[in-house]
């Protein structure tokens, strides 16, 4: 683990750590039964053979002795979720990167289909709506603690995912928090522009918006796209405000490809790619 990091993964609990990495050969990190925790015993638990708590109870006491310790380093568990399949995504399918990036991103959209600020498709709502079947599932049977808070990017494709995942899920208290941190990389594609601040209020009134949050989206620019680099330091000014606000152990995002892949360089993760509509877990520490 690299000294320099702020904030850094820590691997050795998931599956999803070592999965292959980039967009080479296609692989698309998608949700696992029990999120693909490994199979291991703590050295700060003890217990008789068949007499064990399920793999997700043993982490979350694992974490609590871990966070309770003498060291200064917090341990959080991140729920990363990328949004469903959005009406952009199809588009750019239909037409190939080249042409989407050089042409139509720039668009507000075409004669069929408008993915200015992108919605769910079809797909991408039944995606969402299998997350919160997983979720049913995985609270339930596998003991996969819920999380405790959820923020949202405010892109509506990310709402819809958040409000669709979580919304109907009894055990959960459904209060997620917008933070403009989670939006895309933004800039030039239209698809990445975020809708007013009162439309999104008046759409989505159980979400809390946060204060920083302008009426119109002041950080699209239509001709300059934000690098990967200057996401990097939004995110961790993010990770920064959660880990010194926010008491959860276990936390949710709903973000985007481009977000993902920030926060993967600024805690030290390998890159893997995420599928649209899939989650995946994530131990993160603070450093001292």
């Amino acid at each position: 683990m690299s000294p320099n990091l702020r904030f850094e993964f820590v691997p050795g609990f998931f599956e999803h750590d070592g999965h292959p990495t980039g967009p080479e050969g296609g692989f698309r990190a998608t949700t696992l039964p029990a999120l693909g925790i490994l199979q291991q015993d703590y050295p700060d638990q003890t217990s008789t053979v068949g007499d064990q708590d399920p793999q997700w109870q043993r982490l979350e006491k694992h974490l609590a002795v871990l966070n309770a310790g003498p060291k200064d380093c917090p341990h959080k568990v991140f729920f990363v979720t990328r949004h469903g399949e959005g009406v952009h995504n199809v588009k750019e399918r239909e037409v190939g990167r080249h042409e989407w990036e050089a042409h139509w991103a720039r668009l507000p959209g075409d004669e069929k289909t408008t993915w200015l600020d992108a919605r769910l498709t079809s797909k991408g709502k039944q995606q969402a709506q299998d997350l919160r079947s997983f979720w049913l599932h995985a609270s339930q049977v596998d003991k996969v603690p819920l999380p405790q808070t959820i923020y949202s990017s405010p892109l509506i494709r990310a709402l819809q995912t958040t409000s669709l995942a979580f919304q109907d899920i009894p055990e959960l208290k459904f209060k997620p928090i917008i933070k403009e941190s989670l939006r895309e990389i933004t800039g030039v594609h239209t698809c990445d522009k975020r809708s007013s601040k009162s439309s999104i209020e008046a759409e989505f009134p159980e979400y809390q918006v946060e204060s920083e949050m302008t009426e119109e989206d002041t950080r699209w620019k239509v001709d300059r796209r934000e690098t990967l680099t200057e996401r990097v330091e939004v995110i961790n000014d993010f990770l920064a405000k959660v880990f010194s606000e926010d008491p959860s152990t276990f936390v949710s995002l709903t973000t985007h490809s481009g977000a993902i892949r920030a926060l993967y360089q600024a805690i030290g993760h390998p890159d893997v790619w995420v599928a649209a509509g899939a989650v995946v877990p994530i131990v993160i520490r603070e450093n001292s």
